[in-house]
């Protein structure tokens, strides 16, 4: 009888034990609740970070809550989405910020309240964030320029057409895109438009543009929202034969407008690593891991020669399995 006693305390001791280490570890009995606060909802760009976290919460069996304003313009929508979350005391916040200066307070009173806070997509001005998981924007506006030289000469009159004045990832996309081209003389500037990632916003722009300055060569457009808007404006206006667009990242219909000529080359990123690394990291953060400051997740250049090749698939297609 002694023995059966001490084998059933042994048991309950061993079950104890590995409750207690299980308790640590994600999707093993312990409610974890991560908020995800994008810059926008329904596009695909953000549909594709969307499948990366979850596909994290799956893999890790963690809430996933993703959520984010209806327009990138809606910066104060984002703050008390921030707001709310550290009300609600989730365990952790993933966020894409909408402006580089005015989401710090909301964040760092995240950290304060000691909810770890990993960015992606468009960084913060604070130091205090657990880390940053997104493209090298700067290095991305440099490829795009580059991209676009070895595309269609360096002796060219240009527009950039970018997204919202004052986010970190389009202000650093445009000094990248400037770097590269400031190295040709005959590369011509002619303007910077701000679209605040509204594709009819970037239709009228570039109608306006293609009427104030006849003799562009092309626009360099710096996320999707510009992209499409610029493309659907250069088809109106019947000038997709004459004017090369420059584009960035790979929705459906810049895909479609890719394979049609309409658009010469892409710089795509990888919003579904984004997303999927941010709950990762976020996890990490939880469990007491530390992360680096900045983990990249790359951009690639995607023209029809090379669209179909296996490497590209999932960042051409990522709505395809």
């Amino acid at each position: 009888m002694k023995k059966i006693i001490k084998y059933i305390i042994i048991i309950l001791m061993l079950a104890v034990l590995t409750s207690c280490v299980s308790s640590t570890v994600p999707g093993q009995g312990e409610d974890i609740n991560i908020k995800v606060i994008v810059k926008k909802q329904n596009h695909e760009f953000w549909a594709v970070v969307e499948m990366g976290t979850e596909a994290a919460g799956r893999e890790f069996g963690v809430n996933v809550d993703y959520i984010g304003p209806t327009s990138e313009e809606d910066i104060e929508g984002q703050i008390r989405m921030v707001e709310a979350a550290i009300e609600d005391k989730v365990d952790a916040i993933v966020l894409a910020a909408i402006d580089y200066e005015r989401l710090v307070p909301a964040a760092e009173k995240a950290k304060e309240a000691g909810i770890p806070v990993v960015i992606i997509d468009s960084n913060i001005n604070s130091d205090k964030m657990n880390g940053f998981v997104g493209t090298d924007n700067v290095e991305a506006g440099r490829v795009l320029g580059e991209a676009m030289v070895e595309a269609i000469g360096m002796n060219i009159d240009i527009v950039i057409v970018s997204f919202v004045k004052g986010a970190s990832s389009s202000n650093k996309r445009e000094t990248g895109v400037l770097e590269a081209v400031g190295r040709y003389p005959d590369i011509n500037v002619l303007d910077v438009l701000y679209c605040n990632s509204e594709e009819a916003i970037a239709k009228q722009l570039t109608i306006d543009a293609l009427n104030k300055y006849p003799d562009i060569d092309a626009f360099v457009c710096l996320n999707a929202y510009a992209t499409v808007g610029t493309a659907r404006g250069i088809i109106e206006m019947e000038k997709t034969s004459e004017i090369k667009i420059i584009g960035f990242d790979s929705t459906p219909e810049e895909i479609e407008y890719l394979e049609s000529g309409s658009i010469e080359l892409l710089v795509v990123q990888n919003p579904f690593s984004m997303g999927y690394l941010g709950v990762k990291y976020a996890i990490d953060a939880i469990n007491g891991i530390s992360m680096p400051k900045n983990v990249s997740t790359g951009t690639v250049v995607i023209n029809k020669n090379n669209m179909y090749l296996p490497e590209n698939q999932k960042l051409v297609f990522p709505f395809i399995n």
